[in-house]
């Protein structure tokens, strides 16, 4: 039996520096995937050209039937082109309108097109602007430093809405190198326990901390054995919006050479001679010296 040829094998670089090989960047079966997933500059491209390329369809069916469409210049291609947009947008200002039998259906086939387009268009926008997000930030380095007599890993973060997040909760992966008895190397994603794993209220600066002990993952761990590795620290950080009274998710990563040694966050929160704090969310990613 002949062997199946394997689908072209295609880079799918992710947003964590992470690639697949034989995934395909588009998935042409699944276009919903596709527009919601999409940048928004490429969102707006795809739509413009999608809207483009449809007028210029039905502005080349018009022109097939010179005559057909009244009060269009002779042989003239924008005066059909707009007469599509026209159609499209199911306006129509009574100056142009279609007079034969051909037009009257292309006009008509135009018509349900652009119902279709305005819908499925209407429908796409409303799920890119209702999507629940978080606007969390992350410190831009993750520090490993004494805490409580122990060599801790502290990744600092901040809710940068002014709404309070409820039932925040965290956990922290790290993805590390291994090799096998038998010599075999390969990766694996290791579970990084946390002092504190959840808030009940998340209004200001969170530092996430790990141990680092014997039962640590990272237990060993050296600057030298660090700056040789492929080491990589994931977090990922769920809550409760009470403004959008839903759930909302963010996620941060931290390669080796943004673990660093010796150094702590510089303080962030002030109090005033009432005792009431004040975060400086500039100073997410202040770093001090660890002396």
């Amino acid at each position: 039996m002949a062997r199946r040829k394997p689908r072209r094998s295609t880079v799918l670089r992710g947003d964590f520096g992470l690639s697949k090989v034989g995934v395909a960047r588009f998935d042409y079966k699944d276009p919903y995937h596709i527009a919601v997933s999409a940048s928004w500059p490429a969102f707006v491209a795809a739509l413009l050209g999608l809207w483009l390329a449809i007028n210029l369809l039905f502005a080349t069916l018009y022109a097939l039937d010179p005559g057909g469409v009244a009060n269009t210049r002779p042989d003239s291609f924008f005066d059909a082109f707009f007469f599509s947009v026209e159609t499209l947008a199911t306006v129509g200002y009574g100056v142009m309108a279609p007079t034969t039998l051909y037009t009257h259906i292309v006009s008509a086939a135009e018509i349900v097109t652009g119902t279709a387009f305005t819908a499925i268009f209407t429908g796409l926008l409303f799920v890119r602007f209702s999507r629940p997000r978080a606007n969390i930030i992350f410190a831009d380095n993750a520090v490993i430093t004494a805490h409580n007599g122990h060599p801790t890993l502290m990744i600092r973060i901040v809710n940068a809405r002014s709404t309070v997040m409820v039932s925040a909760s965290a956990r922290m992966f790290a993805l590390l190198s291994e090799q096998t008895a038998e010599g075999q190397f390969f990766r694996r994603i290791h579970d990084v326990p946390l002092i504190q794993a959840q808030l009940p209220l998340f209004i200001m600066p969170w530092t996430l901390m790990h141990r680092i002990d014997r039962n640590s993952p990272l237990h060993g761990i050296t600057p030298e054995a660090l700056a040789g590795s492929d080491t990589r620290i994931f977090l990922t950080v769920t809550g409760h919006d009470r403004a959008l009274a839903t759930e909302v998710q963010d996620m941060g990563d931290y390669t080796a050479e943004h673990i660093l040694f010796g150094q702590r966050y510089a303080d962030s929160v002030t109090l005033d001679e009432k005792g009431n704090a004040t975060a400086d969310i500039s100073l997410i990613s202040a770093l001090e010296p660890d002396t």
